[in-house]
């Protein structure tokens, strides 16, 4: 990171204020919306991890942060009913009567999904919000600064850390990885342009997890559902030849993004 000022250190503060008036105005808009639920849904969550890296970014992860990632979890079903039937048409898998099946269901779910929340639920998000935010205005400036080189450190090393251990090819790392990445990704959105570059690779990263992580949440959701390996094995083979395909492009990925930076 080139040298931070002070100026830069509010300026980045100031993005980050700005961002969560952002999501309250979002989350507005969702009271007066006659559909298309789901894409605001997804505008509100991509916002909500930018956020949590912002906060990161000043060292409020176990502050600020909780109070975002609640948000994104009461209304994820929207947009994980679109993401579910988007990525099983990716699979595109002919099964006959069980293919059937699956596919009407994803797609009822997903017209379901698409209503507006109560609005006693988008008050309660908007809380959410206003609580984030009061801890970042309640800084002092004069810490700002130190805070930011600690919390870029901190979220520079997890994303390396998480990316080294994905050759053990667990599901739980493939997850922990791409959290780590969206929160770094987020954070250096709101530093001043040109004060943090994000490596291409790291970017490419981010969708390929973000692919691995769409798999996983329709292979849960399949099982969830009845639809197992018993009963469909041709299915889960094809999930998981889809899946090992996806993690050895993921680790190939990582394998570039590792020897740049020892270079």
């Amino acid at each position: 990171m080139s040298l931070m000022t002070d100026e830069d250190a509010r300026f980045t503060r100031e993005q980050l204020v700005d961002g969560c008036h952002k999501m309250e105005r979002l989350l507005r808009g969702m009271l007066d919306s006659r559909g298309r639920v789901a894409d605001k849904v997804h505008a509100i969550r991509k916002l909500g991890k930018s956020l949590r890296g912002g906060f990161s970014l000043f060292r409020l992860g176990n502050h600020s942060s909780p109070e975002i990632q609640a948000i994104g979890r009461l209304l994820s079903e929207p947009r994980d009913a679109v993401s579910r039937l988007s990525t099983w048409g990716k699979v595109d898998w002919e099964g006959g009567s069980e293919a059937a099946a699956i596919g009407a269901l994803l797609h009822q779910q997903t017209r379901s999904a698409a209503r507006r929340p109560p609005s006693e639920t988008v008050t309660w998000c908007s809380e959410r919000v206003a609580f984030a935010r009061k801890h970042l205005e309640e800084l002092r400036s004069e810490t700002l600064e130190e805070r930011i080189a600690l919390g870029l450190k901190k979220l520079e090393k997890r994303v390396m850390k998480r990316c080294r251990g994905l050759d053990h090819c667990r599901i739980e790392d493939f997850h922990e990885a791409r959290k780590s990445l969206k929160a770094y990704i987020g954070a250096i959105g709101y530093l001043p342009m040109g004060l943090v570059s994000l490596d291409p690779k790291l970017a490419a990263l981010s969708e390929l997890l973000g692919d691995e992580n769409d798999l996983a949440t329709l292979s849960k959701w399949l099982e969830g559902h009845g639809f197992t390996v018993v009963f469909v094995p041709e299915l889960w083979g094809k999930l998981e030849e889809f899946r090992s395909r996806l993690r050895t492009e993921i680790i190939d990925e990582i394998a570039l993004l590792l020897s740049s930076e020892t270079e």
